[in-house]
């Protein structure tokens, strides 16, 4: 079969489109939300052809489009007042009705149900081609089963090529998602799928609505669905896709600490250039309808990529974002992360920031020991190798060690060596920080801390959600250093004071931790 690709702004295109129609053909049309493959809902035959070319499961019930709402007459029992209100303030658009069905629709629309799901799209196109066919529309979305919709004649085209009659070209969907689906049929309104309608505009109109669990969760063995896309697995691209919990830095840990290739990421608008794998964005953070829009394009986008692995920021599930995160959580199968929260501790020597990290060991966090991997990295074989290469082969022992004494005389000499050892080294100190963290931290631990004393000059602040900053009184940081290494005042003064000041960790700090002698720290540490 050659699939004709028409015209949507063309009379002479609409009125071939509703022959096809008429005469038991299908086509996929443009609306509002996605793009429908749509069969005459009167005729068995041709509507059973729908699911053939999607290869999609009979028992997955169909939404019945209409162009006028007087046609909604013809295909259910009755039509109860809160139909009306609704229809009058959303129709048309991406809200479809559920309703107890009249006889005259084929039970192959609503396979196993005593309802019908119905629609009354905006689209211009869509309505036309409604009303030159004369029939009300069977049409799901016009994709091969399982993948993600399609929002514009190509997607249609790339799935449904050779397999229906003809595609209308109408531009890209304004919404992005299908529509939102409530059912009247129950004794309180249900909302079933959520879409480019929210629940409260729905409780607007119609006070109370329950939320399917279906909605956020998957259905129990055996349950019918009595909508479209409450049941199988839907929306998903080639790629394996993972809904990641939580801020950015978080996410930023996710994508690093285990890397593959062929790692994709989904993030909001802004945050492209901090990501270390290939990504695109759908939306600024907080416009649900701009993710909404954006979302089964960039789905798609991945598979032309070569993705294997997509992790996806989570969205906000409030208003049309209910929508969003309903579809990535049908894309991921349900395959949700939740990263651990990391904070990052540091401060001047002397202020006693292990004190703080015992304080949080306590409280429940898991606490990583950032100097200690920094020794640890300088031990790795291609560190040793560029270390040499850097500052000279005496600067390995004959016992394949690292001199640390000779390295830092030879780096700090100057700032472009010490950005080199910088360089060499960092890398590896947070491959094992990132490795330490997903090797030993459990899920009743309330967060990971790194304590490493130069945290802020290498990349550990970019997975901190917060940084914690220990700060204490000169005197109080002398008498400290004095005790612990076992030095004389003026030496543990020239130490002091060869370190960076205080504003300068004050400055890069969430949280500042004043630990002289009389402070209670657990209380400081409450903020967490």
């Amino acid at each position: 079969m050659k699939t004709e690709l028409l015209d949507g702004g063309s009379r002479q295109s609409i009125e071939k489109a509703a022959e096809i129609l008429k005469n038991g053909g299908l086509v996929a049309i443009p609306t509002e939300t996605v793009y429908g493959l749509a069969a005459n809902a009167f005729d068995k035959e041709a509507v059973v052809k729908i699911f053939k070319a999607k290869g999609r499961p009979v028992d997955n019930p169909l939404i019945v489009h209409i162009c006028r709402f007087e046609e909604l007459y013809k295909l259910v029992k009755s039509v109860p007042q809160k139909a009306k209100e609704l229809a009058e303030k959303y129709w048309p658009g991406p809200l479809t009705i559920i309703l107890p069905k009249a006889d005259t629709v084929p039970d192959e629309v609503s396979p196993g149900l005593t309802t019908v799901a119905v629609r009354f799209p905006s689209h211009p196109v869509a309505r036309a081609i409604i009303d030159a066919a004369g029939v009300p529309l069977a049409a799901p979305s016009a994709n091969s089963s399982g993948l993600p919709s399609p929002t514009t004649a190509k997607h249609v085209m790339d799935d449904m090529n050779g397999k229906i009659e003809a595609v209308v070209d109408g531009g890209a969907c304004d919404v992005g998602i299908e529509s939102t689906v409530v059912t009247l049929a129950a004794e309180v309104p249900r909302l079933l799928r959520p879409g480019g309608i929210t629940l409260e505009q729905l409780e607007a109109v119609l006070g109370h609505v329950e939320v399917d669990p279906a909605v956020l969760s998957e259905l129990k063995e055996g349950e019918r669905p009595a909508s479209p896309g409450m049941k199988y697995k839907h929306y998903s691209p080639k790629a394996e896709v993972y809904i990641v919990n939580g801020s950015l830095p978080s996410f930023k840990y996710q994508l690093d600490s285990d890397p593959r290739e062929g790692d994709a990421a989904l993030c909001f608008d802004g945050e492209e250039n901090g990501l270390s794998v290939p990504c695109l964005s759908f939306g600024r953070e907080d416009r649900s309808s701009e993710q909404a829009h954006s979302l089964f394009d960039d789905l798609r986008k991945f598979d032309e990529m070569g993705a294997r692995r997509v992790f996806v920021r989570a969205p906000s599930a409030d208003g049309v974002g209910l929508g969003v995160y309903n579809r990535l959580l049908r894309a991921a199968a349900f395959k949700i992360l939740n990263p651990p929260v990391i904070y990052g501790l540091t401060g001047q020597s002397g202020a006693g920031k292990t004190t703080v990290a015992a304080e949080l060991k306590k409280k429940g966090y898991l606490i990583i020991d950032g100097d200690v991997l920094a020794r640890k990295a300088v031990g790795d074989p291609e560190v040793l190798k560029n270390l040499a290469a850097e500052f000279g082969e005496d600067v390995i022992s004959t016992d394949g060690t690292l001199v640390r004494s000779l390295v830092a005389k030879r780096a700090f000499a100057s700032e472009q060596k010490r950005q080199r050892l910088n360089e060499i080294t960092h890398p590896a100190i947070t491959k094992l920080t990132l490795q330490e963290i997903r090797n030993n931290f459990e899920p009743y631990m309330k967060g990971a801390v790194i304590d490493a004393a130069a945290i802020f000059d290498c990349e550990l602040p970019k997975y901190c959600t917060k940084m914690i900053v220990v700060t204490a009184d000169e005197a109080v940081r002398a008498e400290r250093i004095m005790k612990r290494d076992g030095i004389d005042r003026e030496t543990a003064m020239h130490r002091i004071n060869a370190q960076k000041n205080e504003q300068y960790y004050i400055e890069r700090a969430d949280i500042v931790i004043r630990n002289n002698k009389n402070e209670n720290l657990a209380d400081q540490l409450s903020e967490l």
